[in-house]
């Protein structure tokens, strides 16, 4: 396929159609609410078939997981847009201080044009419709291109927005990874990404010969530190549902885990037993997703074998047969201990139910090996002691913190979501999205009469007048 086209019309001629009928009719407020309504009731009478779309591109995922993350998710901040809309739009007066008085001034949340949206596969659905509602609710058009890995989740999602919206207010772009390199080099007014660093760094490439604004929410290494307070089992299960959830294909899955020295094997022997409460033998595992494609359960197997031939131990907490696991893409959940930073394990995001474990024997020490490395987009301390927390927190940087759990921080809509150096920059999530989508206008206005009319040559005649304003 031509990177320039989607199979019909090229990419800049849809741009350029959005531009031109918003500019046309930019979204007014009732236009917004209208939106945002019909959008959620659309999709809300259409989970099921997300769902099924969703199980069709994984091989199998479970129903309820789908239906938590990425249809909860969507209705939930749908309804968050709504609830504040009207205020998040009405502008914001600021003072102008005595010398300007009596001149008024005020900042506009206006909308900026055009946003493209480039979606992951791992929440095809979520990903995508999240920041594309943000952006709507900001006044904007939009233009959307979900992956390619997932082709049954991206039809479902074209269906959806075209029973919702005219062609020339929401577009939905198809295609391979060339597509997606061509889509992300487009003169948006705004870019939002959700995806690897790798990627991330060519989709800035490519927006910079624009200087598009970008929001990208990337990965990395999540650390979970449990501090020697924190009791064993509490820590194992909820690191389980956090690991665990869509088997690992989380970009803020806890990557690693810190843990005092002591306590590694009760780590251990408590993880394991939740995954037999949660999963049993995995005779069903309908409960359990599959690795999204062959290409990915084979960068998880590498890990696993690079470990092992490094003499680490690693311990599969299922008996999976071998020939039924390559079959369905069924990874058992999986621990390496002590890996060290050489391993493979540790120097890329995994992406998978894999669990690396490490040992520590200070505070001081889990906090040094956590900054020792890129900038997380997640981090989970698990301590009841305040002043633990907040020297973990204190002492470190990451895009999102969650305290003894994983996970939620996502799924607060009043609180931001992004990254921070290599995890990404700039953050959606309810009012964090509405101002990164917009513009915020500085407008003053200023009366018929004002100082600022004696502030020009020859100045002589107002020298004392400026020395009054200047103290």
């Amino acid at each position: 396929m031509d990177p320039q086209t989607d199979g019909s019309n090229t990419l800049q001629q849809r741009l350029t159609q959005l531009r031109e009928t918003w500019q046309q009719r930019k979204p007014d407020y009732p236009q917004r609410r209208d939106d945002l309504r019909r959008l959620r009731a659309a999709f809300k009478a259409r989970i099921p078939e997300m769902t099924e779309a969703i199980a069709a591109d994984f091989g199998h995922r479970s129903k309820h997981e789908s239906v938590i993350a990425d249809g909860m998710t969507v209705t939930g901040e749908i309804d968050h847009l709504l609830s504040h809309l009207r205020g998040w739009m009405k502008p914001e007066r600021i003072g102008v201080g005595w010398r300007f008085w009596p001149a008024r001034a005020q900042v506009r949340p206006v909308p900026v044009g055009v946003v493209g949206v480039i979606s992951p596969w791992n929440y095809p659905v979520n990903l995508a419709l999240v920041p594309l509602a943000t952006a709507i609710a900001a006044g904007n058009h939009v233009m959307l291109k979900p992956s390619e890995h997932t082709p049954n989740s991206s039809a479902f999602l074209q269906s959806l927005l075209a029973e919702v919206f005219p062609g020339d207010r929401v577009a939905v772009v198809q295609g391979d990874a060339s597509v997606a390199s061509a889509f992300s080099g487009l003169p948006f007014d705004h870019l939002v990404f959700t995806g690897s660093t790798a990627i991330g760094r060519k989709v800035m490439a490519a927006a910079a010969q624009h200087l598009t604004p970008l929001t990208l929410e990337l990965g990395g290494k999540s650390p979970a530190l449990v501090a020697a307070d924190y009791p064993v089992d509490g820590a194992a299960a909820r690191l389980a549902t956090g690991k665990w959830f869509n088997a690992g294909q989380t970009c803020i899955a806890p990557d690693y885990v810190l843990i005092d020295e002591a306590r590694v094997d009760a780590l251990v022997a408590a993880l394991r037993a939740q995954v037999q409460l949660r999963y049993g033998d995995f005779a069903d595992a309908s409960d359990y997703s599959r690795i999204i494609n062959e290409g990915q359960y084979q960068r998880l197997q590498g890990y696993v074998d690079d470990a092992r031939a490094r003499g680490l131990q690693v311990l599969p907490l299922a008996d999976i047969d071998a020939e039924r696991s390559r079959r369905e893409r069924l990874f058992p959940p999986t621990l390496i201990l002590q890996p060290g930073d050489d391993a493979t394990v540790m120097q890329d995001e995994i992406f998978g139910p894999i669990l690396p474990i490490r040992s520590y024997r200070s505070l001081d020490e889990a906090i040094a090996t956590i900054n020792g490395r890129d900038r997380p987009l997640a981090l989970y301390p698990f301590s009841h002691d305040k002043v633990t927390v907040e020297k973990i927190v204190g002492q470190t940087i990451a895009g999102g913190v969650t305290v003894n759990d994983t996970l939620l921080h996502f799924a607060i809509n009043g609180l931001p979501f992004g990254g921070v150096g290599a995890s990404g920059m700039g953050a959606y999530h309810g009012k964090a999205g509405f101002d990164a989508m917009s513009k915020r206008l500085p407008v003053l206005w200023q009366t018929r009469r004002a100082g600022s009319d004696l502030l020009r040559p020859p100045y002589k005649r107002v020298a004392r007048f400026i020395e009054m304003i200047s103290r």
